[in-house]
């Protein structure tokens, strides 16, 4: 397997060794920007109990929210694949996009022109300054690897995401794929 360097539309998949960390622990995350400065990442694979519809109210639709990571968890981050329709969106990797305009957003969901399998909502976002992510990654903490289609990333079962991406590193991470979160309950 050859040893990728994080950039944009790359995945961070926590190692099995995570263990304890509510945030990270079986994380899948997808690299929004890195650059020499840090990183920026949502984990797409942690669903919150509460929809966007308790966040604002005004928008009488029940789609999921994930937490993104831990900074700046009062804030609402989204992904989706339909940058002709949300103005200002930024190209993450072929075919998925960050922000844009919220307003556009908010009327798109109103009048039911977007759904779920298109845009995914976020509260806080993951981030690493540069040496940081870099430690963690010489520590064993990440993966990084590829997604064969960076627009199926919001249509992906979260549950299981973890879980398929310890199956497609195989070897040793296949039975990883199976233990128990807690591998103390084994």
């Amino acid at each position: 397997m050859i040893a990728l360097k994080p950039a944009k539309g790359l995945l961070l998949v926590a190692e099995p060794s995570i263990i304890g960390d509510a945030s990270f622990n079986r994380s899948v995350v997808l690299i929004a920007e890195h650059s020499e400065n840090g990183s920026i990442g949502f984990i797409l694979n942690k669903v919150l109990d509460f929809t966007l519809r308790e966040l604002i109210p005004e928008l009488d639709k029940n789609f999921k929210v994930y937490n993104g990571g831990p900074v700046e968890q009062d804030n609402l981050y989204f992904i989706h694949k339909v940058p002709d329709l949300i103005p200002e969106s930024v190209e993450i990797a072929n075919g998925i996009f960050w922000g844009g305009n919220f307003d556009a957003v908010k009327e798109l969901i109103m009048k039911g022109l977007i759904t779920e399998k298109e845009i995914r909502f976020f509260l806080g976002y993951s981030g690493w300054d540069a040496p940081q992510l870099k430690e963690e990654l010489d520590s064993n903490s990440w993966i990084i690897t590829t997604h064969q289609d960076a627009r199926d990333i919001i249509e992906r079962p979260y549950r299981s995401f973890w879980k398929d991406k310890m199956i497609e590193l195989g070897g040793n991470y296949m039975l990883w794929s199976n233990a128990p979160e807690n591998p103390s309950y084994n």
